[in-house]
């Protein structure tokens, strides 16, 4: 129970470890080491490598945003990765127990898992967008690559010669009415309410959940075995188009303008926002997910290791998927007759099933297998991303209620999600979705994300993270983690929403501002959102001994006895291990100076 999550630590260190509940010792593991890191690399290299990376770069200058992108993924990316994976294997410990270092801290977990919640919702709705088309590709002339006569003369076919050129304001692509009228039936405003459910998308976002629910009815036993082909079909879908796009007439002039940097593009400050959201988002750090998939290893797994492999292949893969698309990109640009790269397609959300979808109907050789492969590889990415989302919800629950049934609570979950992803397959559903990216998942996110480093850098302590790692791993932290931990990922992610809070307008999409009660619920969910971050505070606070605010407030961000391996034996080798540790730091040191203070919880 909540309570009992924080109730303060009163007994012996050893006597309350040796109280753990049986039914936490029978947690699962990973088939073996390979399950977890093919986990990971599914989890982190999803949608916002493929088609995210390569339009952000299209419009941040190309070749400039790599430079930003390569910095930030150092200074934020890489240690936050390694950071969540230690607390997650050292601890044994889900998205919310996970803070039993800090219950003071504990909002942050839930603020993270009602973040998942809503963003797993409407990923599977944006699956069922691939599974669509997917099916779609199967026709013998691609559905989006030709006009109807009921589109008017605004229309310019998609696999025509020439036609990105004529291309304006008073014309449309075939591939963008396709999607608009068609797929999703869209409404160009909120005034008359979102619509009823497409009755196809329904259908696609049923097979998107079942997909989910059987990948993980058994949990890490199921989708471990399935994260194989979760992981690498994507690579081979990708080979086989980056062969395909370095063939085209054009492609050198579009990769070399993804490699070549734009230097006074560096200066603008929206490149360098967007470096960092495009890091945080990929890799999906500061979610809860890492933390919950590497609670299953066993004690002593080289993450250090796994969190280098796959932030390094998160970015390989970035860079793979920029070369494959500008190079689709130059072959659009020499087609159409033009120099200019970035004029040849249209940035916005729906950018997956317009502009790739446009380019595949200009191939001249076999479109729809190029189109079947490449959304087979999107839906695999989104499995594979929303997979680790609920299961990381779905190990919540279980952790919460032992006795509940594994597959009960998967059923229970998907069932949720897909009555709540009815509403992101309305005609109104693409506004709900960019109200909902937005307040209840990127500005949430951003703060929670603040509030988690916080907690594990200065609450709970570098130094002792780091004592932590040595323990589990025998490896002495560098002083690169170390500062990054306590100073600069901090520092950077508190500029980026100062940033965000400056240059905030009212939301918006497709140019029309969101009506206002639809702006005051956004503002509503994100309020709740980040209102666990002070409910669990006070709550942590509240169940403290008698005594002054400053007492219980210092005895809420102390870890609990039993914080530490899961395995009894362990837990005490490690309260030795501290003893040790501290006896140590403190000889000969009777009065220390605030510098030495703050030296001391970064660099021990």
């Amino acid at each position: 129970s909540g309570e009992a999550l924080l109730k303060p630590s009163t007994l012996p260190m050893a006597l309350a470890s040796s109280e753990s509940s049986s039914d936490e010792k029978s947690r699962d593991n990973w088939g073996n080491s390979l399950e977890f890191l093919m986990s990971c690399i599914a989890l982190s290299v999803g949608l916002g490598n493929v088609w995210r990376f390569p339009f952000t770069a299209l419009e941040n200058g190309g070749g400039a945003f790599l430079i930003p992108y390569l910095i930030v993924l150092f200074v934020v990316g890489k240690p936050i990765y390694y950071m969540e994976m230690l607390l997650g294997q050292f601890s044994s410990r889900g998205i919310v127990q996970v803070f039993d270092f800090a219950p003071l801290m504990r909002g942050v977990g839930y603020s993270q898992l009602l973040a998942l919640g809503v963003l797993a919702t409407y990923y599977a709705s944006v699956m069922a967008l691939t599974l669509r088309y997917f099916f779609d590709s199967f026709a013998s002339e691609l559905p989006w690559s030709f006009c109807r006569p009921e589109w008017g003369d605004g229309c310019v076919s998609a696999s025509g010669e020439g036609a990105q050129g004529q291309l304006s304001r008073n014309f449309s692509s075939s591939s963008q009415l396709y999607l608009q009228r068609i797929v999703l039936n869209e409404t160009d405003s909120l005034e008359d309410g979102i619509g009823y459910p497409s009755k196809s998308l329904a259908l696609m976002l049923g097979l998107s959940w079942l997909t989910v629910s059987l990948i993980i009815i058994k949990g890490v036993k199921s989708s471990g075995k399935a994260a194989y082909v979760l992981a690498l079909f994507p690579y081979v879908v990708m080979f086989i188009l980056l062969i395909r796009a370095v063939t085209l007439p054009g492609a050198y002039e579009g990769v070399m303008y993804f490699l070549t940097p734009q230097w006074d593009k560096l200066l603008e400050p929206q490149v360098w926002y967007n470096a960092v959201t495009q890091v945080f988002f990929s890799l999906a750090v500061c979610f809860g997910v890492i933390i919950m998939y590497s609670s299953y290893n066993r004690f002593g797994h080289n993450v250090y290791r796994d969190a280098n492999i796959v932030t390094t292949l998160d970015t390989f893969t970035s860079l793979l998927s920029g070369v494959i698309i500008f190079g689709i990109l130059g072959n659009l640009a020499h087609e159409s007759g033009t120099k200019d790269i970035a004029s040849v397609v249209k940035a916005g959300p729906g950018l997956a099933f317009i502009s790739y979808p446009e380019a595949i109907a200009k191939f001249k050789m076999m479109p729809q297998i190029f189109s079947l492969l490449f959304f087979a590889m999107l839906f695999m990415l989104g499995v594979g991303s929303n997979v680790g989302m609920v299961s990381c919800i779905m190990t919540v629950l279980k952790d919460q209620f032992v006795n509940w049934k594994l597959w009960i609570i998967v059923m229970c979950l998907s069932l949720i999600g897909f009555v709540v992803g009815l509403v992101y397959i309305t005609p109104g559903g693409q506004h709900i979705i960019t109200l909902l990216d937005f307040h209840g998942v990127t500005f949430v996110s951003l703060v929670s994300a603040i509030f988690e480093l916080i907690a594990v850098g200065w609450i709970y302590g570098t130094k002792r993270l780091c004592q932590d790692a040595e323990y589990m791993l025998n490896i002495k932290t560098s002083n690169y983690y170390r500062i990054c931990w306590s100073i600069v990922t901090p520092l950077v992610m508190v500029v980026i929403l100062v940033y965000t809070l400056l240059t905030m307008r009212p939301l918006s999409y497709n140019g029309q501002e969101f009506p206002l009660p639809y702006r005051v619920f956004g503002w509503c969910v994100s309020a709740f959102i980040i209102g666990q971050l002070f409910y669990w505070a006070c709550y942590a606070n509240y169940k403290q001994p008698k005594g002054s605010l400053k007492c219980r407030i210092g005895n809420s961000a102390k870890p609990h006895a039993d914080w530490g391996p899961l395995d009894t034996k362990q837990l005490m080798d490690y309260q030795m291990f501290l003893l040790h540790k501290d006896e140590n730091d403190s000889r000969g040191l009777k009065h220390r100076c605030l510098c030495y203070t703050v030296g001391d919880r970064i660099f021990g």
